[in-house]
This record gives C-alpha cells, structure tokens and sequence, in this order.
C-alpha cells in the first residue's frame, strides 16, 4: 500500500498537461469516484490495525497534493488561453503605435522626387560653414547686409565660421571640385538671427537647385520650374517671373504661383491678388562661376532656391511656423495619411 502511494506521489511530482481539456482527464484520472486515489481510500479497509495510521495520513497529503497540482495547471492554462484570446494578429509586432514622417520630410522628399525625375541629383554639404562657401563665393560684397549679425549666426572664438544663411554654400562645394555638366537640388537646414514668430523661425529649411553647362538659358529656367510647380500643385498651375536681386544670379526674378485655393480669381490666402511668391531664381552671375573656378565664356547655369516651410504652408494650409519645430503628436498624426 505504501508502495503504491509512493509511486502516485512521483507521478504527481511531474504532472505536466497542455490544455484545459488535459487538465480535467487528470482529474479525472486521479480524485473522480473512481480514480486512483479514491481507489486507495477503499483499499484502506484492508490494511492491518496498526499501520491505519500512517497510511492514513500518507493519503490524505496525496489527495492535498493531487488537489494544488491539478488545479495549478487549470489556472496557469487558463490564463495563456485568455491572454492568447486578446491578441490581434493583425496588429504590428511592436509595443508602440506607429509614427508618421514630418511634414517638412513630406515636402522634402516630394521636391527632392520631383528634381530627381528632371535629372536633378541630390548633394549635401556641412551645416557649420566658412564665410567663403556661405558669401564671398556667392558674389556678396563685403559689406552686404546679409553678413551683419542681425542676419548671420556667427562662432565667436572663430569669425570667419559662421552657421549657414542659404544652402548656396552647397553649390559651391559641388562647382569647386566638378566641372561642368552640373546638375544638382541641394535641400538642407539653414539658420538666421530673427526673432521667432509665426511667420519666422531662427533655423528653417532650403531647396536649392543649381544647373550649370553649355548654352543653358532663361528658358531652361522657366520650363523646369513650370513642370516643377504643376508636379507640386497641379497640371492647372501657372506661374509668372518678376524681376528681382540676388548678388549670385543675374538677371534675376522671383517666381509666383497662382493660387491653387481660388484657382487664381482672389482670395485671404493670396491677399486677392490670385498668386502667390514661393522662391527665387535667376541665371548665375559669371562672377559666381569665376569665383568657384568655372570658365563663365564656356559655361552658363541658373539657380532657384526655396523655403522647404513656405510650400509646406501652401500644400498643407499651416498657419503657425512653430508648429514645425515643437513636435505636438497631436499636429504630427494629422500628415499620417500623408506618409
């Protein structure tokens, strides 16, 4: 009798199921009327007077230990088998909601995209640059009004190390160690001393665009900035140059749109004009090539530039500049769709 209880006992000890319904038959098995351990209690009548004692107590710790064993397993299966219904198989495997891209990356890779189809290649260059790249190989005199510190971030311990105003030090990296044919877009991060307001932000961001070979013309210009502004807002944009100044592009002009939430008849956005300003171009001064050493006899190029913030503004109708920079999730999950 002892023996035989002690042979329960070790199965007990790896009692093992793997679902619910495993669960019960070893239930059943052990302490159902007619399992083994109730077996044990019949077979109690038999044993001698004086070992009822001892394998009376031997049993009930088996029925004790059969009864937690048993109902251990029913809780633990219980539990995997609630918590594998609460899962959704369609979610991500990962712990966090996705995010979405920025805006501003939005615009960016979208006018990136459009240049790119054009023939335009993407070029980078450093945010912290010398005063050369930044102004005096772009034609500003020494005395320009851009260079003064109302306009330029300047390093302190070294002067002529400056913060870049315009990504045209881009283009100037990219002529210095190419020659001509030049065809690049060159986005970037650049930085101005302003106050910030909702139209104006210390740091925002450039597109710049630079082609450079034989025979480039005013009309090379115009047409790639025509199929640029009907990819960017639609096949019924027009656009229109007015002269202007900028000491690296001679002549010079500014390009407007018309207005794409009016179609051109007048409205708030546009100040009832029908057309909006979104960037400035022109043909590059000979002094420009000269200077990053480019023979202007041989070559011509033109050049545009715009505000990553400004298109953004027009394509997306964002009132506040500092909503770019202050990562609200609130206004960053509204370009979700836009991803």
């Amino acid at each position: 009798m002892l023996d035989k209880i002690q042979q329960i006992k070790a199965e007990m000890e790896q009692l093992h199921a793997q679902t619910l319904e495993d669960a019960e038959a070893l239930r059943i098995k052990y302490l159902s009327k007619k399992g083994l351990i109730p077996q044990l209690m019949e077979d109690f009548r038999s044993v001698p007077a004086e070992m009822k004692k001892e394998v009376g107590i031997k049993i009930n710790e088996l029925k004790t230990l059969a009864q937690e064993r048993i109902n251990a397993l029913k809780e633990s299966l219980a539990t995997q088998e609630t918590a594998g219904a609460n899962i959704d198989l369609t979610r991500t495997p990962y712990p966090i909601s996705l995010g979405s891209r920025h805006p501003i990356t939005i615009v960016k890779n979208e006018i990136v995209d459009i240049f790119s189809r054009l023939g335009f290649t993407l070029a980078e260059g450093p945010e912290v640059e010398d005063d050369w790249h930044v102004y005096s190989s772009m034609n500003f005199a020494d005395d320009h009004p851009a260079r003064d510190m109302q306009d330029t971030f300047f390093v302190e311990s070294h002067p002529d190390i400056i913060l870049r105003s315009h990504t045209s030090s881009v283009q100037a990296r990219v002529m210095e160690r190419q020659q001509p044919p030049i065809r690049v877009i060159c986005p970037g991060r650049v930085y101005r001393n302003e106050a910030i307001s909702a139209r104006a932000h210390c740091f925002f961001h450039q597109v710049e665009g630079l082609y450079v070979d034989k025979n480039v013309s005013f009309t090379d210009l115009k047409q790639v900035l025509l199929l640029f502004a009907q990819e960017m807002f639609g096949p019924d944009t027009k656009i229109r140059l007015r002269p202007s100044y900028f000491p690296f592009t001679e002549p010079s002009a500014e390009m407007d749109i018309s207005c794409h939430l009016c179609g051109g008849k007048g409205c708030s956005f546009c100040k009832h004009t029908g057309w909006v300003e979104i960037l400035g171009c022109g043909m590059v001064d000979p002094a420009v090539l000269e200077a990053n050493g480019i023979d202007s006899k041989v070559y011509s190029g033109y050049a545009f530039g715009m505000g990553i913030e400004r298109i953004t503004n027009l394509k997306y109708q964002v009132k506040d500049l500092r909503m770019f920079s202050e990562n609200d999730l609130r206004f960053l999950d509204e370009f979700k769709a836009a991803n």
